[in-house]
């Protein structure tokens, strides 16, 4: 919105926003694009309605992907396998403009943090301008390529210690919770240790590892990401996130919420909130999203903030109501709103049998007000923003974080290179899962989405052409790829979470890439230091070990 208000030159009153229910956000469309824009200029040259196409090839040059990016990683672990310290450089190839690739590059070093106790941290990293499409925010934003890398070496220097690749895990779990990071992340649940528990379970690590035939290996690796980032993104005071709830007479509850929903669920969860909180049928709440005239401003469907902000400040405006209908129900029953007791949806005055029907209350407290209208709202606390005496410490800022360890099991081809994700196990501390079927479709997705970038996603540029614009040359794995992903929810309770729940969406992610190069180790015993693992690189790799043999 405040990027059309400035381009149009229009004041934000007059441009109303309506978004159809579309799929598939990933944080690329965290940012207005030139071609929304464009298309909103000509539509007022027009006076009319303009439909704006693309080419695939077109989308490419105008998405916001992930970045090329180029990870030095040093770590200090001691005989023991315990962590000292970590200095990670970073170098991004963010195409033509900026656009939200300062934060993008923040991200691969503040989510060293957080994870596993390391005492020292170093981040150094560069954001370089090039001539190609602009790069920007996508699934697991800045941490996916680091968090490989960090994950990697930290499998490689277990080897050498002669130690687990769980094991080394295990002994560098963060102490205690609560935790605060030397990056001033406040840390209050944490389910990492029974993650690796059940995936070690689950995929018999230790009848199995180390023990595969040749050409079959096992892997492991852990991530986490945030729910939401609780650093402000307008200061301007307004809350992190807000949700009016409206009741009229026919005893339905409308939930107006800006929140975008593009797959992950949103409405549902907004409709569960209430539901839960107020103790009434959900099938008499309707929701209605992200239409700038009716609902709400929403900060946006971004680093999975919805379920985490929006969730609370539907659970506020359920309690404001659902005070109303209690101080109702005492009038009506001549009763102290004290001995209001709530039975689904009777209204009972406690030891006794008087009581009333919600939908009995509901025309008790609309007498001489009308349909009701609540605001609920939802900031984060100030010491869950950062810390000033911490350089970009505003940025991996959250409330709380989704952790994640999975195993997965590859076969490789040493004749032609492929690389065959077989099995993957993943156990994901979601705080609690409010929807968990929700969640493990959501899990099964990025989990894919790490496999797509492991495996054969790649773009590629010829002097400055690019050779990848369809989806013959850019690789996108199907179903015939995909393996079977169990999934094992791991819930944790988080205190700030909306009956305890965190993200559940791209914690897992980036975890994925270094699994597999891992168990391609195991497989072939070649260490794969670039993605993807195409057959052309696996097979140089394993060349490049026959050629050493020789």
């Amino acid at each position: 919105m405040l990027k059309f208000e400035q381009c149009l030159e229009m004041d934000q009153s007059h441009i109303r926003v309506v978004k159809p229910f579309l799929g598939g956000g990933f944080g690329q469309r965290t940012e207005a694009l030139h071609f929304e824009i464009i298309a909103a200029l000509l539509a007022r040259k027009a006076g009319g309605t303009v439909r704006l196409l693309q080419t695939r090839e077109e989308t490419f040059l105008a998405h916001r992907g992930r970045p090329d990016t180029k990870i030095t990683v040093k770590l200090g672990m001691t005989r023991e396998g315990k962590l000292t310290a970590c200095h990670l450089q970073a170098t991004q190839e963010g195409g033509a403009y900026a656009g939200y690739g300062i934060i993008t590059i923040l991200y691969t070093g503040s989510l060293l943090h957080g994870i596993y106790e390391i005492p020292a941290i170093k981040h150094d990293a560069w954001r370089v301008y090039t001539n190609l499409p602009p790069c920007g925010a996508q699934r697991g934003h800045g941490t996916v390529d680091a968090r490989a890398a960090f994950e990697s070496l930290m499998n490689e220097m277990a080897d050498e210690l002669g130690i687990d690749h769980i094991e080394v895990r295990q002994r560098n779990l963060l102490p205690t919770v609560p935790y605060v990071t030397a990056y001033a992340q406040r840390i209050m649940s944490y389910g990492l240790p029974e993650c690796l528990e059940k995936v070690k379970k689950a995929s018999r690590w230790d009848e199995r590892r180390g023990k595969m035939p040749r050409g079959r290996g096992l892997g492991i690796a852990c991530s986490h990401f945030v729910s939401g980032t609780s650093t402000p993104k307008h200061w301007t005071g307004e809350p992190h996130a807000t949700v009016n709830l409206r009741l009229d007479f026919d005893g339905a509850i409308t939930v107006l919420t800006g929140a975008a929903d593009i797959g992950q669920g949103s409405n549902t969860m907004a409709a569960q909130m209430i539901a839960e909180t107020m103790g009434v049928d959900w099938q008499r709440i309707r929701v209605v999203s992200a239409d700038s005239a009716l609902t709400p401003k929403d900060n946006g469907s971004y680093s999975s903030r919805v379920t985490f902000m929006v969730g609370n400040a539907a659970i506020d405006a359920a309690r404001q109501l659902e005070r109303i209908l209690i101080d109702a129900a005492a009038n009506k029953l001549e009763a102290s709103a004290n001995d209001i007791e709530r039975e689904g949806e009777m209204f009972r005055v406690a030891g006794t049998d008087k009581e009333l029907h919600f939908h009995d209350v509901v025309k008790a407290a609309l007498v001489d007000t009308g349909p009701i209208t609540v605001k609920g709202i939802f900031t984060c606390p100030k010491e869950f923003m950062g810390s000033k005496a911490i350089k970009a410490s505003a940025i991996g800022a959250t409330m709380g974080f989704c952790y994640a360890a999975q195993v997965v099991e590859c076969a490789v081809d040493e004749i032609t290179g492929k690389v065959t994700a077989e099995k993957v196990w993943v156990a994901v501390d979601v705080g609690r899962a409010l929807n968990p079927l929700a969640v493990e479709g959501q899990v099964q997705g990025g989990v894919w989405m790490g496999m797509g970038q492991a495996v054969s996603e790649k773009t590629h540029y010829s002097e400055g052409r690019m050779m990848h614009g369809n989806l013959l040359d850019y690789r996108v794995p199907t179903m015939v790829e995909s393996p079977d992903i169990e999934v094992l929810i791991v819930e944790s309770m988080d205190p700030n979470g909306p009956y305890g729940a965190k993200e559940a969406s791209e914690g897992m992610l980036a975890g994925f890439l270094p699994a597999l190069a891992d168990a391609v180790h195991e497989a072939v015993g070649v260490r794969a230091y670039t993605m993807p693992l195409s057959p052309e690189c696996v097979s140089d790799l394993l060349d490049a070990r026959e050629g050493a043999n020789a």
